[in-house]
């Protein structure tokens, strides 16, 4: 295949032609710019970009095959069953693996390497099994200049892929400077919770708009989400509230309870909330609590709203599951909370709902609930980010989601 990438091809011709240190050079440009190396489309569009990937052999261990897992992008060619397109190409004469894609200028999406020593058939496996493995030795860009994304499960942390339309993250990294809220962690109920509390807080100084959080797992200890609520506190985005992030408890107890349990939903509004309102002066107001939550979290938040509206007038949903309980697209079974939004007596409620294009399984489905919600004379804020199933894109949209709906509280 011909290299797509001007600075590929020049380092191809410098090797070709013996250049002194051709190589080095290249890599210590790559060291001090960064990678992926991000240059104009090749076909003349404004709107997009020549991404390409670049990894570095071990002189070692080289890898037999490289593959290079863009968040969601890989995945679909994965539930294809074909990861063939995501195998990275050995420059001929060096130690320089690449691919290029073709992106607009608004992507943004985490990614790894996994550098193969084996068989491609097997490299090339898409089974359960097999994509685990991969995603368990997947290691982030060692040369990428932007901070990492954390994971969890004794996984590698991811790099990102932040073009430059993408919308801004300006709450997501710690300042200095800036007031640093408390953070705790409880059980409640038989339930872990990771609280944040804004700086200055005081239990008798509400009452405190509230955020209830879903995979409080991941956004609490993991992502530390507390930093942007301390960034959005500096900067007046966000009134000062009691943010509950909800540990899910485990994968099957998440897929028992993200998926429109009244059970677990009466737990929060029945539980968890007084709790809040006699611990930390969290408001009984619906129309000043917010359950917000991600893939099956974003069907429960909308679930929430749907069968509580007394209790939780605001719904922020971000890459919602909505073709619950049959992945279907349209079939007969799926897509049963727009069914009943569409069938129902309307709720006391506002939504903020937002997906991803890439994210094929899911975008139909959301713009379907949108329609339904406009409609019924919902409330209903939309929109779609050029990205996919990803804590990197989700934890942009989630603080602009907040401020939105809490700002003027």
């Amino acid at each position: 295949m011909p290299l797509q990438s001007p600075a590929l091809r020049e380092l191809a011709d410098a090797v070709r032609h013996g250049a002194p240190d051709a190589l080095g050079t290249f890599w210590r440009h790559a060291a001090t710019a960064g990678t992926p190396l991000v240059e104009p489309d090749p076909e003349g569009d404004p709107a997009r970009r020549l991404v390409t990937f670049v990894w570095r052999d071990a002189p070692a261990c080289p890898a037999t095959d490289v593959l290079a897992l863009l968040h969601t992008v890989t995945d679909k060619d994965r539930h294809a069953g074909n990861l063939a397109p995501h195998l990275m190409e050995k420059l001929p004469g060096t130690d320089v693996w690449a691919i290029s894609h073709r992106l607009r200028g608004d992507h943004r999406a985490s990614y790894q390497f996994y550098a193969a020593r084996g068989p491609r058939e097997e490299t090339l496996r898409t089974d359960r099994e097999s994509w685990l493995r991969v995603l368990d030795a997947a290691v982030p860009d060692p040369l990428s200049a932007r901070p990492q994304l954390p994971s969890r499960d004794g996984r590698n942390p991811s790099s990102v892929l932040e073009l430059p339309d993408a919308p801004a993250q300006a709450w997501a990294a710690p300042r200095p400077g800036t007031a640093r809220g408390e953070r705790a962690a409880t059980v409640v109920g038989g339930r872990r919770i990771h609280v944040h509390l804004p700086a200055g807080h005081r239990a008798d100084g509400g009452p405190y708009p509230v955020v209830v959080l879903l995979d409080g797992e991941m956004w609490g200890p993991v992502l530390d989400f507390g930093t942007t609520l301390d960034n959005l506190y500096a900067d007046g985005e966000l009134p000062p509230a009691v943010t509950l992030m909800v540990d899910t408890m485990g994968r099957e107890r998440r897929m028992a309870d993200l998926s429109c349990s009244e059970g677990f939903v009466d737990w929060l509004a029945d539980v968890l909330l007084p709790w809040a309102a006699q611990a930390c002066g969290a408001t009984d107001d619906p129309a000043r609590t917010v359950v917000a939550g991600q893939s099956a979290g974003g069907l429960t938040a909308a679930f929430a709203a749907f069968h509580r509206p007394g209790r939780f007038g605001n719904a922020l949903s971000q890459s919602g599951s909505f073709w619950w309980p049959d992945g279907t697209e349209f079939g007969s079974g799926s897509e049963w909370l727009t069914r009943q939004f569409a069938v129902t007596e309307k709720r006391p409620a506002r939504f903020r709902l937002e997906v991803g294009l890439q994210e094929w399984m899911l975008l139909p489905q959301n713009r379907h609930l949108r329609n339904v919600l406009d409609a019924r004379g919902y409330e209903v804020a939309y929109g779609e980010f050029n990205g996919g199933h990803d804590y990197a894109c989700w934890r942009g949209g989630l603080a602009s989601g907040l401020a939105a709906l809490l700002g003027g509280s």
